[in-house]
């Protein structure tokens, strides 16, 4: 009877001890998981990545068929193309009427001159006063040619003008057109946003996509972040950027331990997860946290793992 008292005393010490937490806090690690869509619609003709594959941030990884916006776009440009065709140009106008105002000017020096001539001959009583007086009405006829002329050209330039404006108004909603096809051309073309390791693949090489159907979903495992839980008695020991030790299973009896930081500290308290064990089991209310912890390739999303604030003797 001894025996079997000293025994069950035993198994009691050790249930004892083996429930007897030595750790600050526990979670489960996490990282930010980016869901990449597709940004045009058309079929897949390139996406050969994996899961698993490691991807470089703006790395190309395929191409989605955008034959039909490439049309577009060239059509486009064949209309901004023959904008120019249309455009008046009234040089040919303006150079006839230029010559003609030339010729006009040496009518009009010829006709002041034989006035001056005419001028000197009525002075010296040597020609009739009515020779000046037709010569001057010449001269007036020729300068009223001459207005309507000058009047002629800064029309040709003003129509043509008017009608080019009409013309080249088109212009701009067309390079507007053709800069949007272009982006639907580029937006084809897959490109990784984010740097990290490709988790999970959602569609295959040949599928038909559509804008926002999920293509794979990728993230950055570099780092990862333990979400834990701590009681409100162990809020005031904490700060931003603390040092601290994370620990993972190694085996049955032995842990793996890693450096962290606190990088967030929950200001709002909330009820006891009934997945995690804190420190205090009485407590109701606790407070998230979360540690950055550099990974070595072995921590996991949705691996667990204890948080020691202070290391333990």
């Amino acid at each position: 009877m001894k025996f079997y008292f000293l025994s069950g005393l035993l198994l009691m010490l050790l249930a004892c001890n083996g429930n007897k937490k030595d750790f600050d806090a526990a979670g489960n690690f996490e990282a930010d998981e980016v869901i990449v869509s597709a940004e045009q619609t058309g079929t897949l003709l390139q996406f050969g990545i994996q899961e698993g594959d490691v991807l470089q941030y703006h790395q190309v990884v395929g191409q989605i068929d955008v034959a039909l916006q490439k049309l577009q776009q060239e059509q486009t440009q064949a209309t901004i193309s023959s904008l120019q065709q249309r455009v008046v140009s009234p040089l040919q106008e303006i150079q006839v009427a230029q010559r003609q105002l030339a010729a006009q000017e040496a009518h009009l020096q010829n006709l002041d001159k034989e006035r001056h001539r005419l001028q000197n001959l009525v002075t010296a009583a040597a020609a009739p006063q009515k020779q000046l007086d037709d010569m001057e009405a010449q001269i007036t006829q020729a300068k009223k040619q001459m207005a309507v002329t000058r009047q002629q050209i800064r029309l040709y330039t003003a129509n043509a003008a008017t009608k080019n404006r009409t013309i080249l108004s088109e212009r701009a909603p067309l390079e507007k057109a053709k800069a949007q096809t272009q982006l639907q051309v580029e937006k084809g073309q897959i490109m990784n946003p984010v740097a990290g390791t490709v988790l999970t693949k959602y569609a295959l090489q040949g599928e038909m996509t559509t804008i926002g159907k999920p293509l794979y979903k990728i993230a950055n495992l570099d780092t990862l972040t333990l979400r834990a839980y701590i009681t409100g008695d162990q809020l005031p020991a904490l700060k931003i950027r603390q040092p601290v030790t994370v620990r993972i299973d190694n085996g049955d009896q032995s842990y793996k331990s890693y450096t962290g930081s606190i990088s967030w500290i929950s200001d709002k308290s909330e009820f006891t997860p009934k997945t995690i064990q804190t420190k205090n089991e009485r407590a109701n209310l606790v407070y998230a946290i979360k540690v950055l912890v550099r990974n070595d390739g072995y921590l996991k999303i949705g691996m667990y793992g204890e948080v020691l604030f202070h290391e333990k003797k």
